[in-house]
């Protein structure tokens, strides 16, 4: 795989995945991250975090961060202003179409767990029966029947299946209902259903015309499968050491990986 000339590349927005890609163990941010993203501001680039998670699963972060801007969160369904603490925008799964889908993948490959995230800045995200939290840390409700998941508006559905791993999940569940939802795997043990023609890159899109900058000038980075409709958007897209085959080879180049500050040494040639 060659790499551009990174030094030569105008690029005006930084867009970055969370899990696995700059965050650390813990949700962290190492110093030469967080230094490596103010020398890229203040040579006049603009940060966006783009992330699966939803708004209420991410703040923490973005406190810790100082973090101000906006936030593609939600895998691309929402458009956070943190410095207001309000959503621009969102987009509702519906929750017929949701239940339609889960039945129609089990009756293909048998019985799936699954949570939702529910819409909202203060919203919960429901566990279902036999679904295991990957991040035990954030916080979760459990439900007793899946019915109770569909108690209130949704942004998306998380899948797990008993036997199957996650990309034969992600592709078998594709190939049975992809026609009526997206579906993508973000990390281990969450392959996730939205509602069609929401990804990160429709995310970035929205939020990169409101920063008033376009694809060209985007250089992303990023870890799994749900990041390659971010980099087929961006202009160069940079995948971690230790990324999903799927992004790699659509990559334009590979970094170290999150625990290697991989973000802060391609930033650092660019911006330094």
């Amino acid at each position: 795989m060659t790499s551009a000339p990174l030094s030569a590349l105008p690029f005006s927005l930084v867009a970055t995945d969370l899990d696995g890609t700059l965050l650390r163990a813990g949700d962290t941010v190492s110093a030469r991250s967080y230094t490596a993203l103010a020398t890229a501001r203040a040579a006049g680039a603009q940060h966006i975090i783009v992330t699966g998670r939803p708004v209420p699963q991410v703040r923490h972060v973005l406190d810790r961060l100082g973090y101000t801007g906006l936030a593609v969160c939600g895998q691309g369904a929402q458009l956070y202003d943190t410095a207001r603490g309000v959503l621009l925008h969102s987009v509702e799964m519906d929750r017929e179409l949701a239940e339609v889908a889960l039945g129609k993948i089990e009756a293909e490959i048998g019985e799936v767990y699954a949570a939702v995230d529910q819409e909202g800045v203060d919203a919960a995200m429901l566990i279902g029966p036999g679904y295991r939290m990957p991040h035990p840390h954030l916080p979760t409700v459990r439900v007793r029947r899946r019915a109770d998941l569909w108690a209130a508006p949704i942004t998306k559905v998380l899948l797990q299946h008993p036997a199957l791993d996650d990309d034969e999940l992600t592709r078998l569940a594709r190939g049975v209902v992809g026609h009526m939802v997206n579906v993508t795997m973000a990390g281990e043990h969450t392959v996730e259903l939205q509602p069609p023609g929401v990804s990160k890159a429709s995310g970035l899109a929205l939020a990169a015309e409101l920063l008033g900058v376009g694809g060209p000038g985007t250089i992303a980075f990023g870890d799994m499968p749900n990041d390659v409709p971010m980099f087929a958007w961006a202009g160069y897209g940079v995948a971690m050491a230790d990324a999903h085959r799927e992004l790699v080879a659509v990559a334009d180049e590979v970094t170290l990986s999150n625990e290697e500050d991989g973000i802060a040494v391609v930033l650092e040639r660019l911006y330094g």
